[in-house]
Order: C-alpha cells, then structure tokens, then sequence
C-alpha cells in the first residue's frame, strides 16, 4: 500500500495504493482541534495574530498528553516522533502533537489517504499540523495582487518554501473502523531558528542516541545527512544482507509518501539538510515513522469490515421488503 498525494492507485498483491483526492467511499482525512465537539461553529472573523487564531483554534489542551494506549515493550524498536507513534488513538496523537509547540493547529487531512473503499463511511486517515498564520480580511484589490504574485512566481519558477525558521509541521496517518482510528505512520518537520543551528552532525548523533545503530546512512556532502532504522514484522532489525534491505523504506517528510507491506516492520527514517551559508549546520530535520505490517493490516481489517457492515445491510433491506413491499402489478 502506498500512502501520498502522488502514490498510483493500483492494488497489487503485497502492496496497496493510496492517492491524493477524495476516495471512491467517500473517506478522508480526519483532523480538527482538539477542543472539537461535533457541532459546527461560526468561523471567527475580523484580523488576528497568530497567537490569537491559535488560541481560538486549539481550545483547550492538556499537556503533558495523558496516553492510555499501553506503552511499546521493552525490547521493541524505538518508533516515536516526539511522542507520536503507531498505535496511539487518533484522539491521543492530536493532543501529543498539540503539545509540542502552542502555535501548532491541526486540520482534516482532505488531500490524501488510502483509496479503500469505505462503503460511504468516514474512516479518519489523518491530519496536519501547521503554525497558525494571522487573519487578514483584505480587499478585492489586495487578493487579486497576491494572485497575480503568485502567478508570476510559479512562471518564473520561483522558490517559496511553506515554512520559515523556527516552525514545526506534521503528518499523521491513521486508520481504522470509523471512531476506533490509530496512528500507522506519522512524520515531523523542523526548521531551525536562525542564529540557533545546530551542527548537523550533532543532530545526526542525537538519532542515534535515541533510535540506534542505523540499518543505513548516507551523508551527502553539503546536502544532507540520510539515516534509516529498518525492522522486520518480529522486530528484528534488517541487515544490509537482508532481501528485505532495499525494500523496506519509510517516510521522513511530512509531505511524502510512506509503503505499508505485510513484509516490513517498523521504519523510522531521518533527514537532515544542512544550511546553504555553513554547510556544517542542520538548516531543518525530517523524522518519520511507519507501522508496515500493522498498517497493512489495518487497511485490509477495515476494508473487509466495512464490507461486512455493507453486506448486513443490503441483505436487511432485501429482508425487509420481502416482507413488507407492494406486490408488482402485472
């Protein structure tokens, strides 16, 4: 199963797709604040600075998160993202995330997701986290000038990164049966404050304090450092000899795709850019995770059980109008 907004959509035997869009059974990605109720509220209006629209968009948080998901075994590989990791509960995952910085909101992950399909249910396949952006009503005249700016940098090719120094972004992917979703992958992105960066090889030593000897590192001289903790379905972690070696890969960007086989375990894996100025000093760092063999299940679980529910369904109605429908009239 592939997961992103660019992944194909064809289902092969070890490996699903997954594609941005809205999926053919009326699925998307559930996100929202923490403090949502189920009833819709007017949207706030009239300008307001980020730490205003945060506040109102965040609602009540509770930090630390409280996790009632037990805590991963002894031995197991480590698989968290500052705190987020697979099996947690959609609901727990918000809060973590929530909790890592108060300038950080989540919404509906609408964009991307599985294409299963699920029988006009709503499965939650994840959200995003972003800093809150200040509200500005502008006029007609100030919204058609940023469109024409932005139709001139996309002709000329123009760089625009979507975040700046010292902001945090997030990916997490969930499934399950509708209000019963965890997390199977989730990823974390950082940008370093400027005047604050730190060596990049300090960065690099500091994954290997927490997850371990790599299963694989790449550093590019100038460009980046690339580690990856690749684990089979028992746990174990995958050598360089292994088949297994190549295939099992996992996702460091909030804005990549992540594989979920049968035939992987968890994958964590990591990159650090370093800064064009000092090419000595991490500029921003990607960290991901991803439960294949358990995401892979999942998928297959609610897909079926969705199917179940459907099945039930269709046969009540057929049950119900043998006994209850109008003869035809012939």
């Amino acid at each position: 199963m592939k997961l992103g907004m660019w992944a194909s959509c064809a289902i092969a035997a070890l490996a699903l797709a997954a594609c941005g869009g809205s999926n053919s059974g009326g699925a998307s990605g559930g996100g929202g604040s923490a403090n949502a109720s189920g009833g819709a509220k007017a949207a706030p209006t009239g300008n307001a600075t980020a730490e205003q629209v945060a506040k109102e968009q965040r609602g009540n948080v509770n930090c630390p998160a409280k996790i009632a998901t037990p805590a991963r075994a002894a031995n197991a590989p480590v698989d968290d993202v500052v705190g987020v990791r697979p099996g947690l509960t959609y609901e727990e995952a918000v809060n973590v995330v929530l909790c890592d910085n108060p300038m950080l909101v989540t919404s509906d992950a609408t964009g991307r997701g599985f294409q299963i399909n699920t029988y006009g249910q709503k499965v939650r396949q994840g959200f995003d986290a972003r800093f809150a952006e200040a509200r500005v009503e502008k006029t007609s005249q100030q919204i058609m000038k940023e469109m024409q700016d932005d139709m001139m940098a996309r002709s000329g090719n123009a760089i625009r990164e979507d975040m700046k120094p010292g902001q945090i972004k997030y990916y997490v992917g969930t499934m399950g049966m509708p209000g019963q979703e965890k997390v199977i992958t989730a990823a974390r992105e950082e940008w370093y404050p400027e005047g604050k960066l730190p060596p990049a090889t300090s960065v690099a030593d500091a994954l290997i304090k927490k997850y371990g000897t790599p299963t694989h590192r790449q550093d590019i001289p100038g460009t980046q450092i690339y580690l990856r903790w690749a684990y089979d379905p028992l746990g174990r972690l995958i050598t360089e000899t292994s088949p297994k070696f190549n295939s099992c890969t996992g996702v460091d960007s909030p804005d990549g795709g992540a594989n979920v086989s049968p035939d992987c375990g968890i994958v964590v894996q990591a990159r650090v850019q370093v800064s064009r100025e000092n090419q000595d000093l991490a500029k921003l760092l990607q960290v991901g995770v991803v439960d294949q063999a358990n995401g892979y299940g999942a998928l297959k679980a609610v897909e079926d059980g969705l199917k179940a529910q459907d099945d039930a369904r269709k046969a009540k109605e057929l049950n119900d109008a043998t006994k209850n429908a109008t003869a035809p009239k012939l």
